[in-house]
């Protein structure tokens, strides 16, 4: 989250993740991905930092936590199929049953 001041002095944190933009006319405005707009008094330039700042310190957290023994981070990959085995004797194609024609079925 980063903190941001309204004009009238009150303080507010707001998730950039949330952001859809921000501009300067002449006050700054956040817009939110939902509609929703602040006007704030930091500068575009500074909200900007702000959110830089706040993006380097999640990563920098993410590096401090410990690692997890047993649960290493890689690619999961299917394993190679294994290659089909030369047909042999007992692989041969069988004789396609034939008809009963036997009266009682047999």
């Amino acid at each position: 989250m980063i903190v941001v001041t309204r004009l009238n002095g009150t303080r507010f944190a707001v998730n950039p993740d949330i952001l859809e933009r921000i501009h300067e006319s002449p006050d700054t405005h956040l817009v939110t991905l939902d509609g929703a707009a602040y006007v704030v008094r930091e500068s575009l330039a500074e909200v900007v930092e702000l959110i830089a700042d706040y993006r380097a310190s999640v990563l920098r957290r993410a590096q401090d936590l410990p690692a997890r023994t047993g649960y290493p981070l890689s690619l999961v990959r299917s394993p190679e199929p294994e290659p089909e085995p030369e047909p042999g004797p007992a692989d041969a194609p069988q004789p396609a049953p034939q008809p009963n024609n036997h009266p009682n079925g047999m």
